[in-house]
């Protein structure tokens, strides 16, 4: 339960003030999230510069989503404790000194970490305010929004991590290098990276407090993990959080794996380098898009668990890939495959957000959502570094996890 500030009353607030800050959160968010994809790709072709062993790509997205994992008991209080435009200008920062943790030569590895670090923090503040922001009735319209906006900046964030490593950057030296430190061609793309990044953190500032207030609990770390496994099993027992809890599990872990699965195959199936693969792969969220827009038209909050069959037929058309050797019939198929999941994933979100402020409060049902969701990527992620480790087939990999999502709906 929250109550709103003193002296604000709450419907004048959500008509007049609400909508302006909500829309300023969506830019935060899309430049951020414009940042995060782009650094996946830089990090990605740091990796590949520097001669790593192949392994270490899913590790470089591992060492991301770790920390949505490990901080999930503290990151919900955290930003329920503080306004929420604080939490996102600290995290931003954080991504900030990812950057400059990479421009001075240190592991990709360490310095996405970092990067995930800060997001693990933003995630809570900024769904959470979107919940404290508007009524339940507008939910799904906003998650819409906020998912094409957000999946808008993945479609760019993509295509400029591949224009950030391809060629027609300019070549600089790394200006805070280790002695001894291998040169790198990818300056220039970090200083762009450091630029947006340092933009959302000043952004941030002029993120409206919604005046929603919790009640204090302990900040005690094992009260905290007590409190944490108790509204994460409040959560999987409600029938419709329980449900929509399974789904965005499942396709979370397997969409960010089959995010690299995807660049690895348009490699080797159809011989494009990784500034085109990134291309193609933001192919995929234009269709996500595409689906989002439509969710948000047309499917109801209290229909969003009516979708399963889409989940299903999703599934099914993964394996296809391994049939296609032209990339333009691999666009469309990838653009069909988002457009299914945008539609999917969008209502149960926004059902998922709705019974977690209902049953808890905004911060901590985001931060439980995050733990699971995350868990599963770093399952699937895991899996997937073991597998390219083995030297399992690609073609195998691929039908594997087009029958998991299957099964799994």
């Amino acid at each position: 339960m929250y109550m709103h500030a003193v002296g604000i009353p709450p419907g004048e607030h959500a008509n007049k003030s609400l909508p302006r800050a909500f829309f300023l959160l969506l830019g935060v968010q899309s430049l951020s999230t414009l940042a995060d994809n782009a650094f996946l790709i830089l990090a990605i072709a740091r990796v590949m510069e520097q001669d790593g062993a192949a392994w270490l790509i899913p590790l470089l997205k591992i060492s991301f989503t770790l920390f949505y994992v490990v901080l999930a008991p503290f990151v919900g209080p955290l930003a329920d404790a503080f306004p929420k435009g604080r939490v996102m200008l600290l995290a931003n920062a954080l991504k900030v000194a990812a950057l400059l943790l990479l421009l001075a030569g240190f592991s990709p590895v360490l310095a996405i970490g970092l990067a995930g670090f800060g997001s693990a923090i933003y995630a809570p503040a900024k769904y959470g305010l979107i919940t404290e922001l508007l009524p339940a009735r507008a939910l799904v319209r906003a998650n819409g929004y906020f998912e094409s906006a957000t999946v808008c900046a993945v479609i760019l964030g993509t295509v400029l991590g591949g224009l950030l490593v391809s060629r027609v950057m300019p070549q600089w030296d790394m200006p805070f290098a280790q002695p001894g430190q291998a040169p790198t061609a990818l300056v220039a793309g970090m200083l762009v990276l450091l630029c947006m990044n340092t933009v959302a953190m000043l952004l941030s500032l002029w993120v409206r407090d919604s005046g929603a207030r919790y009640d204090r609990h302990s900040i005690h770390p094992r009260a905290l993990i007590q409190r944490f496994v108790r509204e994460n099993g409040v959560l999987w027992r409600d029938a419709l959080g329980g449900l929509s809890m399974s789904v965005t599990t499942l396709l979370w872990g397997v969409g960010a794996t089959l995010q690299l699965i995807v660049l690895r195959w348009a490699h080797e199936a159809l011989g494009l380098p990784l500034a085109q693969a990134a291309y193609l792969q933001g192919v995929t969220a234009v269709g996500v898009v595409a689906g989002a827009v439509l969710a948000s038209r047309w499917v109801g909050l209290k229909h969003a668990e009516r979708l399963l069959p889409v989940g299903v037929a999703l599934g099914l058309l993964v394996p296809f890939l391994l049939c296609i050797s032209s990339p333009w019939t691999a666009a469309l198929l990838l653009m069909l495959v988002g457009a299914l999941a945008g539609f999917f994933v969008v209502p149960m979100n926004a059902l998922l957000q709705h019974r977690g402020c209902t049953l808890l409060t905004a911060g901590r049902s985001i931060a439980v959502q995050g733990f699971n969701e995350n868990a599963g990527m770093l399952l699937m992620l895991g899996a997937y570094a073991g597998a390219i480790a083995l030297e399992v087939p690609l073609n195998l990999l691929i039908g594997g996890f087009g029958a998991l999502v299957t099964l799994g709906m």
